[in-house]
């Protein structure tokens, strides 16, 4: 019995060993790359014509955009509609990928469940996009402005596109969501990919601004990382 104990004991140490040394391998190699910057002289070329942003809450990073231009009319796509003001006055749509269920179930970190967790790290998931419209689009530390040119703005258009999900008819879903912790300016539509533990939300993000050469990181996991290289 002492023997099985003492074996089990160290299985177990060894277990959490290992855990422990993948989580700081982890947050090392986030670190790491998220101090290598893409793109580093991007904004040294080329004009400026379109203002897009990127904003955060502190863990989600969006990419915001103008509702309409020349480049792009969102609204067939991001509906006025599906959110509950209906307000048709927008000026600007901020989009921001993420695991369906973090974005449909837990509106507040409060509300977070280990499943739900789970699923998402693990690649088991669903995605949605959010979307979210604003009449002004401040900046602050945690907004930051970027001037790219039209066709820079064009292959944004495209990433982001290609992040929906579309019905028979060429149509983006709408998840009808009743905005339950949300506010009554945002709406949800399904998305292509799967979140996890190395595509997370900020990283669509990242690779949203290397679509249009932008500035961006080499990978990040975390918002820290993509406002590091605009700080």
């Amino acid at each position: 019995m002492k023997k099985f104990l003492i074996k089990t004991a160290k299985r177990l140490g060894y277990l959490l060993g290992s855990i422990l040394l993948l989580l700081l391998l982890y947050a090392g190699g986030a670190w790491l790359c998220s101090r290598i910057p893409v793109n580093a002289d991007a904004r040294t070329q080329g004009p400026d014509d379109i203002s897009i942003y990127i904003r955060t809450n502190g863990v989600h990073t969006d990419m915001v955009t103008p509702v309409c231009n020349e480049i792009m009319d969102w609204r067939p796509i991001a509906r006025f509609q599906d959110t509950e003001s209906k307000d048709t006055t927008f000026r600007y749509a901020s989009f921001g990928w993420g695991d369906k269920g973090f974005y449909l179930q837990t509106p507040q970190w409060s509300d977070l469940k280990f499943s739900v967790a789970f699923k998402a790290a693990f690649h088991l998931s669903s995605s949605a996009m959010h979307v979210t419209f604003y009449h002004q689009m401040p900046t602050n530390d945690r907004c930051r402005e970027i001037r790219i040119s039209k066709a820079e703005y064009g292959k944004l258009v495209q990433y982001i596109r290609e992040s929906f999900r579309y019905d028979s008819l060429n149509r983006t879903i709408n998840i009808v969501t009743h905005n339950d912790g949300y506010g009554s300016d945002d709406a949800f539509y399904e998305a292509t990919g799967a979140y996890d533990l190395f595509h997370t939300c900020n990283t669509w993000a990242n690779n949203a601004l290397k679509a249009c050469d932008q500035r961006a990181c080499l990978w990040t996991p975390l918002d820290k990382g993509i406002f590091y290289q605009y700080r």
